[in-house]
């Protein structure tokens, strides 16, 4: 039997679409010599949210999140509020024993004596947009802990991730930051549920997604090298640096939207450096940058 003939415009998308995974794919090169350049260990997640296409480097190793965290807690509230059970609207009393010193904490500064009544929607803003440590600390609470956020990731069936401490423990202890891990893969898996709408309603999605877009934290990072214009969903998270000079966590995970349109989760952790923060910083906008000029590539020339 004569082998039946394609299309030819079906011939053209499949040209098309084996090109564009062939150069998607042909990042992973790139990624690790730019991940080579920095001291310390480096985690990438590439996931296009369209084809489903994955580059990884230490894609399954365990990495401290930091602030990193804030997102699935921020996912874990908004579950609650799209259950019924707390409300953006809703005040919650936030007195002086809330604001913890000797941590990052716009809101304490703007409340410096507590004893106030704030919004559970201006909580979570602060703890997402602004990284606020307190404000985390108040969500966490408002959940029943830590645990209640490990439980609720794990119930997506996402698993190398784990939320067990809170900012407060984090501070007392840099031992605890190792505790709060997350795999690179882990994170682009939870962004991609986030985006694709199985987890929250629209309403509720689409609060987060702005949150996150104007967040001002980390204008180095994934965002550093990209064109003003460019769409960067992402949440930032940082370690300080300890006595023997090593920074245990410079992390950016994001959702970047494309030039084509089409939504991209870039990962990248880097961890345990002894590197400037500038040198560290510039590794994660080299890797968003290098999967940006693939996109940016006309359709015609993949």
């Amino acid at each position: 039997m004569p082998m039946k003939q394609l299309a030819p415009p079906l011939i053209a998308l499949l040209l098309i679409s084996s090109t564009a995974y062939a150069q998607f794919n042909a990042l992973r090169p790139s990624i690790e010599r730019i991940a080579r350049s920095v001291d310390g260990v480096v985690g990438v997640a590439i996931l296009d949210m369209k084809t489903g296409d994955t580059v990884t480097v230490n894609g399954d190793r365990r990495f401290p999140m930091q602030s990193v965290y804030k997102f699935p807690i921020a996912l874990a509230v908004l579950d609650r509020v799209q259950e019924g059970a707390l409300a953006l609207s809703q005040e919650i009393l936030v007195t002086a024993s809330d604001l913890l010193p000797n941590t990052w904490s716009p809101l304490r500064e703007a409340h410096p004596a507590g004893n106030v009544s704030l919004t559970l929607d201006s909580i979570v803003a602060a703890t997402v947009a602004l990284s606020d440590n307190n404000g985390c600390d108040i969500l966490l609470w408002q959940l029943g802990g830590p645990a209640t956020v490990d439980h609720y990731v794990r119930s997506l069936g996402i698993e190398g991730m784990a939320v067990v401490s809170t900012e407060e423990e984090m501070h007392l202890d840099d031992s605890v930051q190792y505790r709060n891990v997350s795999t690179p893969t882990a994170m682009a898996q939870l962004l991609y549920r986030f985006s694709q709408g199985s987890l929250l309603k629209d309403e509720l999605r689409s609060y987060l997604w702005t949150i996150m877009v104007e967040s001002p934290t980390g204008a180095k990072r994934l965002k550093g090298l990209l064109p003003a214009s460019a769409v960067v969903a992402h949440k930032t998270g940082s370690s300080g640096t300890n006595a023997r000079g090593i920074s245990a966590a410079t992390n950016d995970a994001g959702i970047i939207v494309m030039p084509d349109g089409r939504r991209v989760a870039v990962v990248v952790f880097v961890s345990d450096s002894k590197a400037k923060e500038h040198d560290r910083e510039a590794v994660i906008a080299r890797i968003a940058r290098a999967v940006w000029d693939v996109y940016e590539t006309k359709p015609g020339d993949r």
